[in-house]
């Protein structure tokens, strides 16, 4: 009877444990929906894994390693090109985990690396598959992880986009079927339920399942009151582009169609976008913005976009006698990375897509849009014909036609509020520059002193009334592409030198040359903002004033007939005056390069393998003692027994033997006397010791008998029982 009762709670408690398994499941399904992550599969299959291996109860240091293993060949996949336990593998592992555990120490969180998040997401599943273990299958209280469960899936429906009504549904028909088998085994172990038909039959399970399914289809299909109060998340998104408007926000770094409000703080994000199969490297342009508020930049008017027949791009940058030279390119967007409107080069002339695509362009902004049965989408890849300009150098210095009145009022407006300084600041840059080409060069260059500091952090967000470029230029003086960009076109506006705002991404990294076609890859830190200033002989020539980066817009002089330079080529470009201003008050942190901190972890006195190794030792000691807590509690109180063979040492010992008990499920009841107890027990593990102890425990406790105990057999008897207890 007792191995027949063993196999249907062996049965019970595996149902309990896939139960656990299925509710932690809930907590990892709305990770796509509310994080960026795109590769939510493997936190799955890691899981799984971690669960099937906790079920079978191996040795702790069996468990350990395989799913350390698992855990490590995961991030070797993901983010590690080397083979795994390589020197090379070894040394770029010690490099990250150093770097990140400094980024740690010094709280600087949005630091961290995609690879050590996603170490510290699997290690948490694998903690949590002990923890439910010990919750679902050893306590059987799994109250609080439901009750926990069910809040974490109502506030993510209810402040997040995520749609939780499907999960809420799956996650009271699995609490509910757990909580229904938890008191089954506890009365079970028992023996409150007298009828043998109960006990070896799934009968319990069966009418559980029936009641849990009919309760849940009853409360599905039961009429609703609507809310009382309306959805949160519209007004949540509405207005988290205007917090810390006091100082500095924290955002991810990547394009973006709303520059309304300019600056604070931001992210790395190293993560690819697109891959461009080009021949040249180039900008590639998204759209243009010309209404500067004070705080950051709008359009002027609404779009307004025109068909584009067969793709033919009718946008012209500049002037028909530019020199040119045509050449294609092919855009390739990573899975879930897309734009919903083109990157394209400066001189594109075609545009093809797939399905039947059709172009439509904004001549306001100069942004294109891909439509398909006429509604707006996002193209996968797309073909690119362009005529990639080369501006001749003294064409631009020389430039003598008048700016007309449509461009004169669209591109040099600033805004009322603007304070006169930044006005000013401008006329002593180019003070002694007679051409608008020297002008835009000097402030170009002036950006280039080392007042400024390029820095993604720490970068502050203007309040009240204070104008987004004057706080750059005269009190922060760090910033990134948006803060020298913008600084760079009011500046020129002041001076009435049409200029205007241009986004989207510098070329990206080279990964791959066949012929003369180069493959460069964009990622999100490639997203960057520049300058385009009107030229009336040659139109729209970018310039570059952002520290680090340099101008990819092509130049050249023209030679004479002997091929040497002419006169106007070899004038030099007047000496700068750079105009001394105050001592800048700025934060005292310095700049963090990604890639420079990456470096400098390397030469940092610790050294990877003291990480490792610290690492290592840190969670044996912390999953040895989770493991054996009892034993070593059960060693301590053996101790304790030998030295002080008194009752009231005795008694702490058989308290901790109940209270273990109690927590395997076998709880004395209140009309039971210790006897009774002790039978019931003793049964259950065939054996006779609880008896024996439960006999000496209650002499010792109400005789005061110690002297004629064998105390050295009831530490044994002690001993031993609590082995059979613990398994």
């Amino acid at each position: 009877m007792n191995q027949q009762k063993s196999k249907t709670a062996i049965i019970y408690t595996f149902i309990l444990y896939v139960s656990g398994f299925f509710l932690f499941l809930e907590w990892l399904y709305p990770l796509e929906a509310i994080t960026d992550t795109t590769n939510s599969m493997i936190f799955f299959i890691y899981t799984l894994f971690c669960f099937f291996i906790s079920i079978f109860q191996w040795k702790w240091w069996i468990g350990f390693l395989l799913k350390g293993f698992a855990l490590l060949f995961i991030l070797n996949g993901l983010y590690i090109e080397p083979t795994i336990l390589s020197a090379l593998w070894l040394e770029q592992v010690s490099i990250e985990f150093t770097y990140n555990i400094q980024a740690l120490f010094s709280q600087q969180w949005y630091y961290l690396t995609p690879l050590f998040r996603s170490f510290l997401f699997l290690l948490l599943i694998w903690l949590m598959s002990y923890l439910l273990h010990y919750w679902f299958v050893q306590m059987k209280r799994i109250f609080l992880f439901v009750l926990l469960t069910m809040m974490y899936i109502t506030i993510l429906d209810t402040f997040t986009p995520y749609d939780g009504q499907v999960s809420i549904i799956r996650t009271f028909i699995i609490s509910f079927v757990a909580l229904g088998i938890a008191n089954l085994l506890r009365e079970m172990d028992r023996e409150s339920i007298h009828f043998a038909l109960v006990k070896h039959k799934p009968i319990w399970l069966a009418s559980l399942i029936v009641i849990v399914f009919l309760s849940s289809m009853i409360g599905f299909a039961a009429p609703k009151a609507e809310p009382k109060w309306p959805d949160p998340v519209p007004f949540i998104q509405s207005t988290a582009g205007n917090v810390g408007s006091g100082g500095a926000t924290i955002q991810k770094v990547g394009y973006g169609e709303d520059d309304t409000r300019l600056g604070g703080s931001f992210i790395q994000d190293d993560n690819p976008v697109f891959t461009a199969h080009a021949s040249e490297n180039h900008y590639w342009r998204i759209e243009t913005k010309d209404l500067y508020t004070g705080k950051g930049w709008v359009s002027s008017t609404e779009p307004n976009y025109e068909s584009q027949p067969g793709g033919s791009i009718a946008l012209q940058t500049f002037a028909d006698n530019v020199e040119t030279e045509e050449h294609e390119a092919f855009i390739e967007f990573y899975e879930n990375e897309t734009i919903n409107k083109l990157v394209y080069p400066y001189g594109i002339k075609k545009a093809e897509g797939i399905d039947n695509a059709a172009f439509f362009l904004d001549t306001n902004s100069d942004a294109i849009e891909a439509r398909i049965n006429g509604s707006a989408t996002n193209l996968s890849g797309y073909q690119l014909t362009y005529d990639h300009p080369s501006f001749e150098m003294n064409a631009l210095r020389n430039n003598t036609d008048e700016y007309t009145n449509e461009i004169i009022e669209q591109y040099t407006q600033v805004p009322d509020t603007l304070p006169e300084r930044v006005g000013d600041l401008a006329e002593e840059i180019t003070a002694g520059q007679e051409t608008t080409y020297d002008q835009a060069k000097a402030i170009e260059r002036y950006f280039a002193s080392n007042d400024f500091v390029y820095q993604t952090k720490g970068v502050p967000v203007p309040s009240g009334d204070e104008d987004y470029v004057d706080q750059f230029l005269f009190e922060s003086q760090v910033g990134y592409c948006d803060n020298f960009s913008t600084s760079m076109v009011v500046m020129l506006r002041t001076l009435d030198i049409p200029a205007r705002w241009a986004k989207g991404f510098t070329s990206g990294e080279a990964v791959d040359v066949e012929g003369n076609r180069t493959t460069y890859e964009v990622t999100n830190a490639n997203a960057h903002s520049w300058v385009e200033v009107y030229f009336p002989e040659s139109g729209w020539v970018s310039f570059e004033p952002t520290q680090g980066f340099s101008n990819l817009s092509d130049f050249h002089v023209e030679l004479d007939e002997n091929g040497e330079e002419t006169e106007e080529a070899m004038i030099e470009p007047p000496e700068v005056e750079i105009p001394e201003q105050p001592e800048p008050e700025f934060p005292e942190e310095a700049e963090v390069n990604p890639d420079e901190s990456m470096a400098d972890a390397s030469t940092v006195s610790i050294k990877w393998w003291h990480v490792v190794i610290l690492l290592a030792i840190i969670a044996t000691i912390c999953v040895g003692i989770y493991k054996t807590r009892y034993r070593w509690k059960t060693k301590a109180l053996a101790v304790k027994l030998h030295h002080n063979q008194d009752a009231k040492t005795f008694q702490d010992a058989y308290h901790y033997l109940m209270n273990l008990l109690n927590k395997r499920g076998y709880t004395k009841d209140p009309d039971q006397t210790l006897g009774e107890f002790a039978k019931k027990v003793d049964t259950h593990y065939s054996t006779d010791e609880m008896g024996k102890l439960t006999n000496s425990y209650e002499r010792m406790l109400y005789k005061n008998e110690t002297k004629p105990l064998n105390i050295p057999e009831l530490i044994q008897l002690w001993k031993n029982l609590i082995k059979r207890i613990m398994g």
